[in-house]
C-alpha cells in the first residue's frame, strides 16, 4: 500500500458532493480518476467491469456529519466486505505522511517497520494487507514485468512511461514496482496524452 494522497483542491470538495445512500456515482467517478483507476488497499487496477465501492476508512462515521472526503477510498468490492464494519484504534490513516515509513513494502509483504508500531500494524490487519494470496499475486506481477523488461532490453523506467501512455491498465501493485524495480510509475502521462 502507498500512501493516498488527498488533494485540498479535489472536484469532490468543490462540488461539495457528500455520501448518500443510493446513486453516488459522480463521487465514484471523482474518487477513481483521483486514485488513477487503483484500488486503495490493494492496489489493483479497477477496471470499469469490476464492482469497486466507496469505503468508509472508519466506519463509524458512515452518515455522520463528520464523514467526509477524507474518509472515503475507491476499493475492490472484496476488500470492502473483508473490512465492512471492522474498525481497531489506535490506527494509521492512509494519508498518513510517513505511512510509507512506518508499513515496509519487503518481497511482496507489507510490515510495521517498528513492531512495536500499534497504529501500523492494525492498518496491516484491518486491510488485510498481508493476505497471503494478494502477497503472492504482488510478487508474480513484479516478476513478470521483470522479465518483460529484460526480453525488451530496455530500462524499467523506459518501459514504465511507454506502459503508462501505451496501457496503463498494465501497470498496478505501484508501491511494489516502485521499490523493486527502482522506477518512479508516472501518472501524469496518462492525463497529458
Amino acid at each position: 500500500m502507498r500512501r493516498i494522497i488527498k488533494s485540498a483542491d479535489s472536484k469532490i470538495i468543490e462540488r461539495k458532493l457528500a455520501y448518500k445512500d443510493g446513486d453516488n456515482g459522480e463521487l465514484r467517478q471523482l474518487l477513481a480518476k483521483e486514485q488513477c483507476s487503483i484500488c486503495a488497499y490493494t492496489e489493483t487496477y479497477l477496471a470499469s467491469s469490476d464492482d469497486a465501492h466507496i469505503e468508509h476508512f472508519n466506519p463509524t462515521l458512515k452518515n455522520t456529519d463528520v464523514d467526509d472526503y477524507t474518509n472515503w477510498f475507491l476499493v475492490k468490492s472484496l476488500w470492502n466486505i473483508r473490512k465492512s464494519t471492522k474498525w481497531a484504534e489506535p490506527i494509521l490513516h492512509p494519508t498518513a505522511e510517513d505511512l510509507e515509513k512506518r508499513v515496509l513494502y519487503f518481497d511482496g509483504n507489507y510490515v510495521a517497520a517498528d513492531p512495536n508500531d500499534i497504529e501500523a500494524d492494525n492498518l496491516i490487519r484491518l486491510l488485510d494487507l498481508d493476505n497471503a494470496r494478494l502477497a503472492d499475486q504482488r510478487k508474480r506481477y513484479v516478476r513478470s514485468k521483470k522479465q518483460q523488461i529484460a526480453n525488451l532490453d530496455q530500462s524499467a523506467q523506459a518501459y514504465f512511461d511507454e506502459l503508462m501512455i501505451e496501457y496503463p491498465e498494465g501497470v498496478y501493485f505501484i508501491r511494489a514496482l516502485e521499490e523493486e524495480l527502482n522506477v518512479k510509475v508516472n501518472f501524469d502521462l496518462v492525463k497529458t496524452t
